[in-house]
């Protein structure tokens, strides 16, 4: 009998690898078939603007299946926007798709293809809209009137970002806030200034805004409740209140959690991510949570998949019970997307090969996401892992084709896979080879009762001992009293 901790440490383990973080998109393909379904048009109708344009792109890069859909649709939406820029990406995309994918695709040339004279008329357009908002902000510098100011280089900001001019649009945002008179208007820059960073996918400096914009939440609020409470002092009601920090506070604050799930997604604290987008409000049928959020920058199914997928991955069961199955809230998400209703039904009746098989089934779904898609392989691990752990936790052994069986593996993959479980320590057990048998490393109870009486009768002698010693030099009048006004805090024993 060979036991995993005989065996050579140089075998690899079933883990699979994960793939660096600056690796290109196209290592990643997926393909859509019977067995991985994926409906193109119903998954793009929930986006719009240029979300919408960047996740057909990305859909390009890793679906060669439905490319040439996806760049129709795209062109379609690009001529509709203020980029130009927009369309040199996407023909990039398809040309790389191309390049790799066995899928034969049609030349670029045989699709349709944005005009030059479009291209032309939107730069013209761009520069002209440009100079005059520079005009405006430069005629408001000189007469001193700080909002004005203020909503010049908001101007200018929305602007950039509609052609695409990220790094203008932050400056412009970053330099409103020096103008701001309001609580809510620094909120309102804040909030904005977060926008643009998810749009551009600038994860890393989320914590800092959203920090902002929750200081300026407080002082909104805070300056609303004053207001209610003058009001309702000269007899004019509580509706001020209502309609300042009711659900707008709701909205607001889901916002500012949808932000900082992300930041915690980007540097891989699955565990505080998931807790963010499933404590998200949920608003009226799932459609006021993240107010004009939804469509703009993301949708209700989006938000079901990122909170199971991290929750599955990161969560105990007790802890996954009570945040997602019994979350009335983040339940009214899950209802946009039924294959999280179903694989949250299969986890909670301990039905872990109907969880693989889901993740596996509608795989395309979350590798098209271009927010989940670089953490997808680390999260799909992270998952098994814990099934594995959780299917073995109850038993002192188990055979290894059974674990086979209730996995839908082989039972060569079962045990390779087990033993990379045993060496990282996520199972503590042993495996028999030969019999093909996981057994519990057994544990001496009593001898580690044993052990932590003596370890604690050693302490209880050493702290006796310096106390006689203590009361012994106090006998003998040998302790030095602290000069007077020191205030020594707590008497340590002059033996340590």
């Amino acid at each position: 009998m060979m036991d995993v901790d005989e065996q050579d440490a140089t075998q690899p383990s079933k883990q699979q690898p994960q793939p660096p973080r600056n690796s290109r998109i196209s290592a990643v393909v997926v393909l859509v078939d019977d067995n991985h379904p994926f409906d193109l048009d119903s998954y793009i109708s929930n986006y719009t603007g240029r979300t919408a344009i960047d996740r057909l792109t990305h859909i390009i890069s890793v679906c060669p299946s439905v490319a040439v859909d996806a760049f129709v649709l795209a062109v379609e939406l690009i001529q509709k926007a203020r980029d130009p820029s927009l369309y040199q990406t996407l023909c990039h995309a398809y040309e790389q798709v191309s390049a790799y994918s066995d899928i034969k695709l049609p030349n670029i040339s045989e699709l349709p293809a944005i005009q030059s004279k479009w291209t032309d008329d939107t730069l013209k357009k761009n520069h002209a809209q440009k100079i005059k908002l520079e005009a405006e902000l430069k005629s408001y510098s000189n007469n001193m009137i700080k909002e004005s100011i203020r909503m010049g280089h908001r101007d200018l900001a929305e602007f950039s970002r509609s052609i695409g001019d990220y790094p203008s649009a932050l400056k412009h945002w970053t330099k409103s806030r020096e103008f701001c008179t309001t609580s809510q208007h620094v909120l309102d820059g804040c909030l904005s200034t977060i926008e643009l960073l998810i749009e551009q996918r600038n994860y890393s400096h989320l914590p800092t805004y959203v920090f902002k914009a929750e200081a300026a939440l407080e002082a909104v609020a805070s300056s609303a409740a004053n207001a209610a409470k003058a009001d309702n002092t000269s007899g004019a009601g509580s509706s001020r209140k209502t309609s300042a920090m009711g659900p707008d506070r709701e909205i607001l604050q889901s916002k500012l959690d949808f932000a900082t799930a992300l930041g915690q997604l980007a540097q891989s604290n699955y565990e505080r991510a998931a807790y963010h987008f499933l404590r998200l409000s949920s608003g009226t049928g799932g459609q006021g949570g993240l107010g004009d959020w939804f469509g703009k920058l993301v949708s209700p199914g989006d938000i079901a998949i990122y909170g199971s997928v991290c929750a599955l991955a990161s969560l105990s069961r007790s802890a996954f019970k009570a945040q997602v199955l019994e979350n009335l809230s983040f339940g009214v998400y899950i209802e946009q997307e039924s294959h999280v209703r179903e694989m949250v039904e299969a986890y909670m009746a301990s039905n872990f090969k109907g969880v693989l098989e889901t993740l596996s089934k509608y795989n395309i779904r979350h590798t098209i996401d271009i927010h989940l898609y670089p953490h997808l392989s680390t999260l799909n691990s992270l998952t098994r892992n814990r099934l594995v752990s959780l299917y073995f936790a109850p038993f002192s052994s188990i055979k290894l084709d059974r674990m086979a069986q209730a996995f839908g593996w082989s039972v060569a993959e079962t045990e390779e896979y087990v033993v990379g479980l045993v060496r990282s320590g996520d199972i503590g057990g042993r495996v028999d080879s030969r019999a093909k048998v996981l057994q519990v490393r057994k544990t001496d109870h009593r001898a580690e009762l044993f052990a932590r009486a003596i370890k604690t009768g050693v302490e209880i002698a050493k702290t006796n001992k310096k106390l006689l010693y203590r009361i012994k030099l106090q006998q003998a009048e040998l302790l030095i009293k602290p000069p007077k006004g020191i205030n020594t805090g707590q008497n340590h024993l002059l033996a340590e």
